[in-house]
């Protein structure tokens, strides 16, 4: 076992950066964070500059290791929003063009093309995704035909694709290793999970070079060490997972069944299906929960790509709110008996419906509506959302023959919202549990890491340790759970694209 005392988290979100040193109980013993600033180039188009990206993990580590220094810390463990694209030179580490964020759509008519010519059955039984601009795959494909020169430069074995992780690890380790692990591959639609390799037939199709792909790796495996001039002594990195699988391990959601859901930016359900990889009739995607010892452990998933970022949308596109925590203090004020409904469809529509060409909309208004019933239609949207995917998501595993569990797990940011928890439970019609340390996503790269290197126990000792810091029980009726969950599945059949739904 380790002498030192911490592991060190890097979690790499879509608005923001985080480190978080853990210590052998699990609990967050020193925390920095910076924003991170989104580049809208035109409308549904979002990007990242990958440097600042590379400056906030710099600055983020630097500041909590500057509190107990570096050989304090057993290894590291990176956590990462996925889906978002890098390409970068090899032999000089730098980008060659921004990095295009998960949310971006400028793929839209090429996912389309893909459906016509009738890919959606073999991306779903390779890569256990969906055609959509979500996913790396069309993302790398547009940078390759749009960068000047970039498609040769590729061919030639001269640039790297990568997630935001494969990124870092190669800035981190000076360029020595260009790698990812098996919860991040399984994200781009070039992964064939099943097999473990990447898929020859998307590949050639989409025009990506085998040579700029990384290697991939175990969840928890030997990324290599940090280089001693990033934190001040070479630190090892044990343990890579895309954002929501990791979210889910530091929930503890070690047995098949059980599901958990974070609210960040958008909102992700998982649930473990362990060696079963489910294909859903309901449009959930299937994807590697975690591979250890080279056995892959699988999930279902789905996906609301607007959380809390409707929220931001309200206070900053709107200006009716001055900050995300008066949402909750404006929608205790909201009329109980308003049937206001927003679907914030503003990048398309997520899981289950996957609909890219839907748009975004607010119904019901009259003229007695208020602010505050806006805001919490906004609240209770993510809360429709999420209900939309559970359903769906149970009946897949009822028909593989996984019993799902209750209660839901739940983490990420909207969490600090008791309105929004209570009105999910009554939503639901099930109770909600929140976790007792908020940053499950660092938490679960510092699991990772931590086990990798014997810091942490083994799964029993994690679960045993995990416990709720609150509890929410429904208490609306059925009639009217039912009456509000009818009038939002109406608003979003008025806002699907008719016919031009991306399957």
């Amino acid at each position: 076992m380790s002498a030192a005392a911490f592991v060190l988290a890097i979690d790499q979100g879509t608005t923001s950066t985080r480190a978080i040193l853990f210590d052998r109980e699990g609990q967050a013993r020193a925390t920095a964070q910076v924003p991170l600033t989104q580049i809208y180039p035109a409308p549904g188009q979002v990007e990242h500059d990958p440097e600042e990206i590379w400056r906030s993990v710099l600055h983020v580590g630097r500041t909590v290791l500057g509190e107990v220094g570096p050989n304090a810390v057993a290894a590291i463990g990176i956590a990462n929003q996925r889906e978002t694209t890098v390409v970068w030179e090899r032999a000089a580490g730098r980008p060659v063009a921004n990095a295009i964020v998960w949310q971006d759509r400028r793929t839209t008519e090429l996912c389309a093309e893909l459906a016509r010519e009738g890919w959606g059955d073999h991306v779903a039984e390779t890569t256990g995704l969906v055609i959509d601009p979500y996913f790396s795959a069309t993302k790398l494909a547009w940078l390759l035909a749009n960068v000047p020169g970039l498609d040769a430069r590729a061919r030639a074995g001269e640039v790297c694709f990568g997630t935001i992780d494969s990124f870092l690890l190669f800035r981190l380790t000076g360029g020595r290793l260009h790698a990812t692990d098996a919860t991040n591959a399984a994200r781009t639609k070039l992964y064939d999970i099943r097999s473990g390799q990447w898929d020859e037939k998307l590949l050639d199709r989409l025009g990506v070079p085998r040579a700029m792909l990384p290697e991939v790796r175990d969840t928890q495996s030997d990324f290599g060490e940090s280089e001693v001039q990033h934190f001040g002594a070479a630190i090892p990195i044990r343990g890579m997972a895309g954002d929501q699988q990791a979210a889910a391990y530091g929930q503890a959601c070690f047995k098949p069944g059980m599901l958990k859901a974070t609210f960040g930016t958008g909102c992700f359900v998982l649930a473990n299906t362990g060696t079963n990889k489910v294909v859903s009739a309901n449009r959930m995607l299937s994807t590697v929960f975690h591979q250890l010892e080279g056995r892959r452990c699988y999930a279902l998933e789905g996906a609301i790509f607007m959380a809390g970022a409707t929220v931001q949308w309200l206070r900053d596109g709107l200006g009716l709110i001055a900050s995300s925590a008066e949402s909750e203090t404006l929608a205790r004020e909201a009329d109980p008996k308003a049937r206001v409904y927003l679907v914030p469809a503003f990048q398309g529509l997520g899981a289950p419906y996957w609909d890219a060409g839907a748009r975004a909309a607010i119904l019901g208004l009259s003229r007695a509506a208020s602010k505050a019933d806006l805001v919490a239609a906004g609240l209770e949207a993510v809360a429709f959302q999420t209900r939309d995917l559970l359903n769906a998501m149970r009946q897949d595993m009822a028909a593989s023959g996984i019993a799902a569990t209750s209660p839901l797990r739940v983490d990420g940011g909207m969490t600090v919202n008791g309105w929004f928890l209570q009105r999910l439970a009554d939503i639901l019609g099930e109770r909600v549990e929140v976790a007792r340390n908020a940053e499950t996503t660092a938490l679960g790269a510092a699991y990772h890491a931590g086990q990798a290197t014997g810091f942490f126990g083994d799964a029993a000792a994690l679960a045993k340790a995990w416990a709720p810091a609150r509890a929410f029980e429904p208490i609306m009726t059925e009639a009217e759970r039912e009456a509000r969950y009818g009038g939002w599945l109406d608003a979003v059949d008025r806002v699907r694209s008719k016919g031009a739904s991306v399957p």
